[in-house]
């Protein structure tokens, strides 16, 4: 697979992440597509680089770990996202990615 270029990186963190807030994909979808587009990595590869084993990552990539706040922080923070505070409610985040 051909490397993509700054550009074509951020395009689709940002295609990802409004596809995250609008509730099409999951986080542990978003982590796979990027871990594996962005970086190229094997689960194998992106656990070492994180410091986790290759089976938390698995289950954080199948949405069925359950993430301490340092543990999502490290496994996110290769891809330049960090945690962060968003509305429990659905119709205010829609609000707000409409303005």
């Amino acid at each position: 697979m051909k490397p993509l270029t700054g550009q074509e990186r951020e395009a689709l963190l940002r295609k990802l992440l409004l596809q995250l807030y609008s509730g099409e994909i999951s986080e542990g979808a978003m982590l796979r597509q990027l871990r594996k587009e962005v970086l190229g990595l094997t689960q194998e590869r992106y656990a070492a680089l994180v410091g986790i084993s290759r089976r938390t990552l698995s289950e954080i990539e199948r949405d069925k770990a359950q993430l301490t706040l340092s543990v999502y922080s490290a496994v996110f923070k290769p891809l330049g996202l960090k945690p962060g505070l968003l509305p429990r409610s659905d119709t205010l985040l829609q609000s707000m990615l409409k303005e």
